[in-house]
C-alpha cells in the first residue's frame, strides 16, 4: 500500500500573510490517506483535507490570463499551499513534466502520476462513464470518488453511483499488518481499495464481527475551529462504549489523533469523511453483527455535514435527530423555536442577495454581526460598523445566493458572553458547565478566556442561564451533548447559538468538575439514563467544587509576520491551556503562564484605549500605580487618567513623531501593554505597536475585560507564589462509569 500525509492551511484566517510556505511551520492540521497506488492514495487525500476538494480540482492559475503559460510558470515557482492543485491545472493548460519540473523542481516521477490523473479525467470528460465494469474498476482504483466523477462526466454524484452499484463495483477493505510480518497479524485496522478484474470478486479483510457495535465518525484534520477538542471527544465515546460491552468503529483520517491509534478503538477504518465511504464502511459493517447507528455529534462539522444524507441513506443515527441539529442551525425555524419558548437572542436577519444584507443591516441598527450560514470556528464572520464596511465584506469574504445566504445580528456592545455545556437523555437534562468569557461578546468564543465557574455574574443571573439550557435542551429533544452560546447585557439574557453536539469546551468542562460529560453522552445515546450514569449526589459535588479554573487561548502569531493580533469574531486560535487554583485572579494567572505569557510584577504599563474603553480602565491602572508600576499612555487616555488623579507620562502614538511608544517598547521600556481600538485607520496605525508587543514578548492585552483579568492575576502573583498540586486534588470525587 501506499501513504500520503498531506498538510492543511488556514491562511484566509489570516488576511495579513503571504500564503507561501517556508522553513516556518504554517500548518495546522493533516490528513493521511492509505490506497493501492499513489494515484488512489494522494487522490483520497484531497478528498480527505475537507476544503470542498473532490480530487485535483480544477482552480485558477494566478497570471495565467495575462501572461500565458509563462504566468503558470511564475506560479508553480511559488512554494504555495495548493501548488499541487497548480501543477494538475498546469497539464490542463498544456505545460509539459519537463517544464513543470524546471519551475517548482518537484519529482518527475509524481509529476507524472499527476499527469495521468489529468488524462484520465481528460477521456471522462470526452467520452464519458464507462458501461463496462473492467473500464469503470480502473477509475476506482485511480482514486477518483463519485463526486468527481459526476462533475467530470456531468452528471449527479448519485446517478455515478447508482451505475457503480449496478456494476457490482464496491471498495474491499484491507488490514494493515501491524505485527511487521513477524506473525499474523489480527488487528483490524483498515483501508479501502477497489481491487480484482471486474470479473472474479475481490478479497476483502474487513470480517465484521457478530457483536452489538456502533461506528463512531471522527473530525478529520485538524484546523481552526475544529481541532483535538474534538477527537477526546471520539476517543472517550469509543472508551466508555468499550466498558459498556459494545463494539467501537472509528472512522477518521487525521494521523495525529488518539482516535486512529489501532487500539483506542475496537476497529479502525483510516478513510476520508465523505458520504460514499461512510456508507460504504456501513455496507461492510451491516453484513454481520447489530450495527445500533452512527455518532456524528463528537467529530464537530465534519460527521454533521454528513448526516442528511446518512439519515437519506437509512443509515441509523443515533442521539439527537438530524432534523433536530438542523433546527439548531436553521435561522428561521430556530427564531420560532426560541419565541415558542419565550426566549430573548439579539435582533437578526437573513439575507439572500447583497441589497436584502444592506436593509436588514439598516433595520437592526450598526453596528451588526455578519456571517455566512453553517459555519464552525467562525470562518469569514465580522463585525461591520457602516454600510462601507458591510460592502466590503460581501465583496471579500462571501458570496450572496439563494442558495449560500448571509446571517446578520445585532452586535451587543458591553455584553458578558457565556458558554454551557449540557448532556440531554431526551427526559432529564444535565447542565455540566457555565463558562463566563472574560473577553466580551464580539470575541470568538475559541478566542475568548473563560472561567468557570462564572467570576463575575450573579447568582440569578446563573440559575436563569441553567433554566433556558435545559428548556432548549428539551425542545430539540437533545440526546448526547449540546452547547448553548449566550450573551448577558444589562442584566437580560440573550441566546446567541445552540449547537445539540460535542462542543470544544468539552474537555475543559470534564477536566474542570471531574464528570467525563463526552463518555456519559455516548453511553445516553446508546438509551441509558442520566439518573443511573450520574446520580444527583454526584451531580451535586460537581456543581460545589471549591476551584476555578480558566482557559485560555494560545495563537500562532509568531509565524504569520502581517498579521495583527486584534481579536473578533473570527476564531485565530490553535491551541489552549488550563490554569486551576483556588480563586480566579491565580487560576489565570496559570493560564498565562501556560500560554507562554508571564506576567510582570513592576515596571511600566502602557495603556492606550478607545474612548468608551477609559473609564473602564481607571480603577485597574490605580491597582497597577499602587503596587508601584509606572503608567505611559497616548495623550488621549493619558488626559483621562490624569483627570482621574493618576500619575501618567504622555507617549507618541507611531505616526506623531519620534521618539514614538513603539521606539519605548523595543529599547525594553515597557513591560505591559493595554491596548483596545476600533475602525480601520486607528487598527492600522496601531497595528505596529501589538507586532512589537509580541515580537519582544511584552505581554498584551487588546480587551477591557482581558487587562481587568491580568490585573487580578497581577495581584494574586504579588501576595505569594503559586503552588503545584495535581487535578485529582482539586475534584472531591471524579466520576467513573460503570457498565
Amino acid at each position: 500500500y501506499v501513504v500520503t500525509k498531506m498538510p492543511r492551511f488556514t491562511f484566509e484566517k489570516f488576511p495579513g500573510a503571504e500564503p507561501l510556505l517556508s522553513t516556518s511551520m504554517k500548518s495546522v492540521g493533516e490528513a493521511m490517506a492509505i490506497g493501492r497506488s499513489f494515484a488512489e492514495s494522494v487522490q483520497k487525500a484531497l478528498r480527505s483535507m475537507e476544503t470542498g476538494l473532490d480530487g485535483f480540482d480544477e482552480v485558477a492559475v494566478p497570471g495565467f490570463e495575462s501572461a500565458g503559460k509563462e504566468g503558470v510558470k511564475a506560479a508553480l515557482a511559488k512554494p504555495s499551499p495548493d501548488r499541487l492543485l497548480l501543477i494538475a491545472q498546469a497539464y490542463r493548460h498544456g505545460l509539459t513534466t519537463a517544464e513543470i519540473h524546471a519551475a517548482c523542481h518537484y519529482e518527475s516521477w509524481f509529476l507524472d502520476r499527476i499527469r495521468e490523473i489529468v488524462e484520465t479525467e481528460e477521456r471522462v470528460r470526452r467520452d464519458g462513464l464507462p458501461d463496462d465494469p473492467t473500464a469503470f474498476l480502473r477509475l476506482k482504483q485511480m482514486g477518483f470518488s463519485d463526486s468527481r466523477l459526476a462533475r467530470l462526466s456531468g452528471i449527479t454524484a448519485d446517478q455515478v453511483t447508482a451505475l457503480r452499484h449496478r456494476l457490482g463495483l464496491h471498495p474491499v477493505y484491507k488490514r494493515i499488518d501491524t505485527c511487521a510480518a513477524e506473525f499474523a497479524s489480527l488487528t483490524p485496522y483498515m483501508y479501502s481499495c477497489y481491487e480484482g478484474d471486474g470479473i472474479e470478486p475481490p478479497e476483502c479483510e474487513a470480517d465484521p464481527s457478530n457483536r452489538e457495535k456502533v461506528i463512531i465518525l471522527g473530525g478529520g484534520p485538524n484546523r481552526i475551529g475544529q481541532g483535538i477538542e474534538f477527537d477526546y471527544c471520539c476517543v472517550h465515546a469509543a472508551y466508555s462504549l468499550r466498558e459498556a460491552g459494545i463494539e467501537t468503529i472509528m472512522v477518521n483520517c487525521n494521523p495525529e489523533t488518539v482516535s486512529t491509534d489501532y487500539d483506542t478503538s475496537d476497529r479502525l477504518y483510516f478513510e476520508p469523511l465523505t458520504t460514499e465511504d461512510v456508507i460504504e464502511i456501513v455496507r461492510v459493517e451491516q453484513q454481520r453483527g447489530n450495527l445500533l447507528g452512527l455518532i456524528v455529534q463528537f467529530g464537530g462539522q465534519t460527521p454533521l455535514n454528513l448526516a442528511k444524507a446518512l439519515e437519506r441513506a437509512e443509515v441509523p443515527i443515533l442521539g439527537t435527530s438530524p432534523d433536530a441539529i438542523d433546527l439548531a442551525e436553521d435561522r428561521e425555524r430556530f427564531q420560532k423555536l426560541l419565541r415558542s419558548l419565550v426566549l430573548k437572542q439579539p435582533e437578526n436577519g437573513t439575507a439572500y442577495s447583497a441589497e436584502e444584507a444592506g436593509a436588514i443591516a439598516q433595520r437592526i441598527g450598526y453596528p451588526v454581526v455578519i456571517r455566512p450560514s453553517y459555519v464552525l470556528g467562525g470562518r469569514a464572520m465580522e463585525i461591520v460598523h457602516d454600510t462601507e464596511a458591510l460592502n466590503r465584506y460581501i465583496r471579500r469574504a462571501v458570496v450572496v445566493s439563494g442558495s449560500s445566504p448571509v446571517l446578520i445580528d445585532r452586535y451587543l456592545q458591553n455584553a458578558i458572553e457565556v458558554d454551557v455545556d449540557a448532556v440531554g437523555d431526551g427526559e432529564e437534562v444535565y447542565v455540566a458547565g457555565i463558562m463566563e468569557h472574560i473577553e466580551e461578546a464580539g470575541i470568538h468564543s475559541g478566542d475568548s478566556a473563560c472561567s468557570l465557574p462564572p467570576y463575575s455574574l450573579d447568582r440569578d443571573t446563573i440559575a436563569e442561564i441553567e433554566r433556558q439550557t435545559v428548556a432548549l435542551a428539551r425542545a430539540l429533544n437533545v440526546i448526547g451533548l449540546m452547547n448553548v452560546q449566550f450573551a448577558v447585557q444589562n442584566g437580560e439574557v440573550n441566546v446567541l447559538e445552540v449547537n445539540p453536539r460535542a462542543s470544544r469546551t468539552v474537555p475543559f468542562v470534564a477536566k474542570a468538575t471531574g464528570v467525563p460529560i463526552a463518555k456519559i453522552a455516548a453511553r445516553v445515546m446508546t438509551g441509558e439514563k442520566l439518573a443511573r450514569l450520574l446520580p444527583r449526589a454526584q451531580r451535586e459535588k460537581a456543581r460545589h467544587q471549591a476551584h476555578v479554573a480558566v482557559k485560555e487561548a494560545v495563537f500562532p502569531f509568531a509565524r504569520f509576520p502581517g498579521v495583527d493580533l486584534i481579536l473578533g469574531p473570527e476564531m485565530k486560535s490553535t491551541g489552549e491551556v488550563m490554569g486551576i487554583d483556588a480563586d480566579f485572579g491565580r487560576a489565570f494567572a496559570k493560564s498565562q503562564l501556560g500560554s507562554g505569557t508571564e506576567l510582570p510584577l513592576s515596571g511600566c504599563v502602557f495603556v492606550s484605549v478607545r474612548d468608551q474603553d477609559k473609564e473602564a480602565l481607571v480603577e485597574p491602572c490605580r491597582q497597577l500605580v499602587g503596587w508601584g508600576f509606572n503608567l505611559v499612555a497616548t495623550r488621549g487616555t493619558a488626559r483621562k487618567l490624569e483627570e482621574d488623579g493618576l500619575p501618567v507620562t504622555p507617549v507618541n502614538k507611531v505616526q506623531e513623531g519620534r521618539p514614538d511608544i513603539v521606539d519605548k517598547m523595543r529599547s525594553g521600556g515597557v513591560q505591559l501593554v493595554f491596548n483596545t481600538t476600533e475602525g480601520a485607520q486607528a487598527i492600522s496605525d496601531s497595528f505596529s505597536l501589538r507586532r512589537t508587543a509580541l515580537t519582544h514578548n511584552i505581554p498584551y492585552y487588546t480587551t477591557v475585560a482581558g487587562a481587568r483579568a491580568a490585573v487580578q492575576a497581577i495581584g494574586a502573583l504579588r501576595r505569594g507564589c503559586l503552588e503545584v498540586a495535581p487535578l485529582q486534588s482539586y475534584l472531591s470525587s471524579p466520576v467513573s462509569l460503570s457498565r
